[in-house]
C-alpha cells in the first residue's frame, strides 16, 4: 500500500519530470532510472541525509554515491532542489558544452557530486572504501562524548551495478569487515539495456548479499515512501552489518507507454510521451523546468538543516579542540592534505653496494620507516603483502571491530581494491595505498583510470616488474603494462633504478597531486654510489644525468629506467673505453620529465644529440619520442617464456654487449647522415 501524501507525491513528480525533460531538451540520456527511483531519492534526501548544500565539503557529512551513474539526472535535480550551487538553467544544460551537469556524475565538476560514476560497479565500491576510511577516522579521533566522526554511506545501485564483478569484490570485503554504516539502496527494476534481467541475471540476489555478511531488506512497492522510511531506518539501526535495501521499482514510472520497458533505460522519452506522462502524474500545466513554490519550499529545508546540522559538529569540535588540542590539530592537518612537519626525516638512505636490494624491498624498508611519521597513510596488498613488501610492522590490522589497523587484507580481489583505494581518497583524511603484482594492474584499470580523471591521491605498489620475475613465466611477466599505464592522463608512473631512486619515489608519490604507480623489481639491483653519480634526488624531474663524462657533449645517449639502468652504465663504461663518451640517463617518470622547463628537458636529452639508445624491459611503445628516428630502442614487444631472469635478460638482448652494439649502431647512423 503507498502511504505517500501529497505533498511528496508532488515532489517527487518535480525530480522525475526534471529529469525527464533535461533528457529530452538534451535529446540524449537515461530517463527511466530517475523516474523509477525518484521516491527512494526524496525519502533518503530529505528524512536521512545529513549534509549542507551550502557547504558540500563539511567533513562529517553523509556521503551519497549515484552508482548508477546514468541515472545522473536525477542527482543533478536533487542538487538543485535541495539548495546546492546547481541552477536551473545548468539543468536546462544537461550534457552539453560547459555545463556542470555532464552525462554521468563528475567529482570536483558539480558542487555535491561526491564521486566520478558511470562505468557500472565503480560507485558502490567507492562507497566501501568511505566506509572504511569512516571507520578508521572514527576510532583514531573520537573520544567519550566527542564523536566527531559520525556518518553514514548511502548508495543507491541498479541492476548493472550488481552485475558487476566489482561489486562481489568489493561487497564481500565490506561484509567481512562489518561496515554498519554503509547503506545500499538497489533500485530493482528488473531491466537492462538489452531487456529483462531475466535474460541474464537470474540469481538470488539477497541470498548472496546475505551470505557476504549484509542485511537485507525488502520493500515491495518503490513508490511507498512509508515502507521506504522503515527500511531505512531499520538500516540504521544495524550497527555492524552493511545493508541492501532491495526496492522493487518500475523504470520510466509514469510513463504510460515506456514504463517497465527498456526503452526507457537509455533514451529521451520523446515530446509526445512526455506530454502523456505529464498528464499520466497529473502534472501542472506549466512551461518546461517548472519546480512549484511548495516543493522549492519543502526541499530548500534543507538549507536550514544543513546550516544547524554543521554548526552543532562545529561546537562539538570547538570542544573537542580544547579537550584534545594535539588531536584537533592532526585533524586538521589529515583534512588539509598537508604532509607534517619532519615527516621525511626518517627516510631510509641505502648504502652503496653490487650485492644490491630489490626494489620491492627498498620499498617496504621506506613503508616500515616512515609510518609512524604519517600517521593517516595506510593500505595493504591483494593478498600479495609478503611479495609486495607493503606489510606495516606493528600497525596493526584494520579488521571488524579494530579499525585503528593500518594494515588492509584486501584479499584476492585487485578490482574491488582498486576502486576501494579511490573511495578512501574520496574520503578525505586518509592516504591510501594498495599493491599487487604489476600484471594484474590490468584487473585494476578501470579505478586506475577514474583516480586520474578525479586527481585522487592514491599510491599503487606495482612489484615483480618485467621479465626479471623469471620462471614463472609469460603469465606474470608484465610486457605491455608499463606503455598501458603511461598512456593514462593524470597517473604518474615512476620506475626506480635503485633502492635510494625508490625511497625519492615515494616521496614525490606522498607529496605530488593525483596518482601515482610505483613500478618495483622482484630482484636485487645494485645501489649506486652517489659519490660517483649523480644524486637520487634527481628523481624527482623524472629523468636526470647519471654519469658526468668530462665538459663536453657526449657522443651519444644511453636512457633506461628501473633494472636497465645498471645495465646502460656498464655498456657505457665499455663504449669508453672504444672512445665513446655515452651519457647514462636515469628516466624513472616520463610524466615527470615531461613537467620540467624546456630548457631543462633540452639539458638532459641535447638535441643536438641524435645517436640515442632507450633501453627498458617492456614494450618499444613510446619511446620513439626520446630516440628520435636515428636512435635505437632495446626492448620487449612480445611476451616472456618461464626461465631464471638472468637467461631471460641475456636471450631478449637486455645484456651489456647489445646495448654497445645498438648504441655504436646509432652513433655510426648519425655519422653516416651528416
Amino acid at each position: 500500500m503507498n502511504n505517500t501524501n501529497q505533498l511528496d507525491q508532488l515532489c517527487i513528480n518535480t525530480i522525475r519530470i526534471l529529469a525527464a525533460e533535461a533528457v529530452e531538451k538534451a535529446k540524449s540520456g537515461h530517463p527511466g532510472m530517475p523516474m523509477g527511483a525518484a521516491p527512494m531519492a526524496y525519502v533518503l534526501w530529505t528524512k536521512f541525509l545529513r549534509h549542507n548544500p551550502a557547504n558540500p565539503s563539511w567533513p562529517d557529512r553523509d556521503r551519497f554515491v549515484l552508482s548508477a551513474g546514468h541515472g545522473s539526472a536525477l542527482l543533478y535535480s536533487l542538487l538543485h532542489l535541495t539548495g546546492y550551487d546547481l541552477t536551473l538553467e545548468e539543468l536546462m544544460d544537461f550534457r552539453q558544452w560547459g555545463s556542470r551537469t555532464p552525462g554521468h556524475p563528475e567529482y570536483g565538476h558539480t558542487p555535491g557530486v561526491e564521486v566520478t560514476t558511470g562505468p557500472l560497479g565503480q560507485g558502490l565500491s567507492n562507497a566501501v572504501g568511505m566506509a572504511i576510511a569512516e571507520r578508521f577516522l572514527a576510532a583514531h579521533f573520537n573520544r567519550t562524548g566527542f564523536d566527531i566522526v559520525d556518518h553514514y554511506t548511502y548508495v543507491i545501485a541498479g541492476d548493472g551495478d550488481l552485475m558487476e564483478g566489482v561489486t562481489h569484490e568489493s561487497a564481500s570485503l565490506a561484509g567481512h569487515l562489518k561496515l554498519g554504516r554503509l547503506i545500499c539502496l538497489y533500485d530493482d527494476n528488473h531491466i537492462s539495456i538489452e531487456g529483462d534481467t531475466e535474460l541474464a541475471f537470474t540469481e538470488d540476489r539477497s541470498g548472496r548479499f546475505e551470505a557476504y555478511g549484509w542485511q537485507v531488506l525488502r520493500v515491495e512497492d518503490g513508490n511507498d515512501t512509508a515502507a521506504l522510511e522503515t527500511a531505512l531506518e531499520t538500516a540504521l539501526a544495524e550497527k555492524e552489518k552493511p545493508s541492501l535495501i532491495m526496492v522493487r521499482t518500475h523504470i520510466g514510472f509514469g510513463s504510460p507507454n515506456k514504463q517497465g520497458k527498456s526503452a526507457a533505460h537509455g533514451e529521451p522519452l520523446g515530446s509526445d510521451e512526455l506530454r502523456l506522462t505529464k498528464e499520466n502524474l497529473s502534472w501542472p500545466s506549466a512551461p518546461a523546468f517548472h519546480v512549484p513554490d511548495q516543493v522549492l519550499g519543502h526541499f530548500r529545508q534543507a538549507l536550514e538543516q544543513g546550516r544547524s546540522r554543521e554548526a552543532k559538529w562545529l561546537d562539538l569540535f570547538d570542544s573537542y579542540s580544547r579537550a584534545f588540542p594535539e588531536l584537533a590539530k592532526e585533524w586538521r592537518q589529515w583534512l588539509s592534505g598537508r604532509m607534517p612537519d619532519g615527516w621525511d626525516s626518517a627516510i631510509p638512505v641505502f648504502q652503496p653496494g653490487e650485492k644490491g636490494i630489490a626494489t620491492r624491498a627498498a620499498s617496504g624498508a621506506f613503508l616500515n620507516a616512515v609510518w609512524g611519521s604519517l600517521p593517516n597513510l595506510l593500505g595493504g596488498s591483494a593478498d600479495l603483502a609478503p611479495s609486495n613488501k607493503t606489510y606495516i610492522k606493528g600497525a596493526g590490522d584494520f579488521a571488524a571491530g579494530y579499525y585503528q589497523g593500518r594494515n588492509l587484507h584486501f584479499g584476492v580481489r585487485e578490482h574491488g581494491m582498486g576502486s576501494i583505494l579511490n573511495g578512501m581518497a574520496l574520503h578525505g583524511g586518509l592516504i591510501p595505498y594498495g599493491a599487487t603484482f604489476l600484471v594484474f594492474s590490468d584487473y585494476m584499470r578501470p579505478p586506475i583510470r577514474l583516480s586520474g580523471m578525479m586527481g585522487l591521491k592514491v599510491i599503487y605498489v606495482f612489484t615483480h616488474d618485467s621479465i626479471g620475475v623469471g620462471e614463472d613465466g609469460p603469465t606474470h611477466q608484465p610486457v605491455e603494462h608499463l606503455a598501458s599505464l603511461r598512456v593514462i592522463p593524470g597517473l604518474t608512473v615512476i620506475r626506480p633504478a635503485d633502492a635510494n631512486e625508490t625511497s625519492e619515489a615515494w616521496r614525490v608519490a606522498l607529496t605530488i597531486n593525483g596518482p601515482v604507480v610505483l613500478v618495483l623489481s622482484r630482484q636485487n639491483l645494485p645501489v649506486l654510489d652517489r659519490q660517483k653519480f649523480a644524486a637520487a634526488d634527481g628523481l624527482y624531474r623524472g629523468a636526470y644525468t647519471l654519469n658526468q663524462i668530462g665538459s663536453g657533449s657526449p657522443d651519444t645517449i644511453i636512457m633506461a629506467s628501473g633494472s636497465e639502468v645498471h645495465l646502460a652504465l656498464q655498456a657505457a663504461e665499455r663504449l669508453q673505453e672504444s672512445g665513446v663518451a655515452a651519457r647514462v640517463v636515469s628516466m624513472p617518470s616520463w610524466e615527470l620529465f615531461e613537467r620540467q622547463p624546456e630548457d631543462y628537458r633540452r639539458e638532459v636529452l641535447p638535441p643536438q644529440i641524435k645517436a640515442r639508445v632507450a633501453v627498458e624491459a617492456g614494450s618499444s611503445q613510446g619511446w620513439q619520442r626520446y630516440t628520435g628516428d636515428s636512435g635505437e630502442i632495446i626492448s620487449i614487444d612480445h611476451f616472456g617464456a618461464s626461465s631464471p631472469a638472468g637467461t631471460l635478460f641475456d636471450k631478449f638482448g637486455f645484456t651489456v654487449e647489445n646495448i654497445v652494439e645498438k648504441t655504436l649502431k646509432a652513433v655510426q647512423a648519425c655519422k653516416n647522415a651528416v
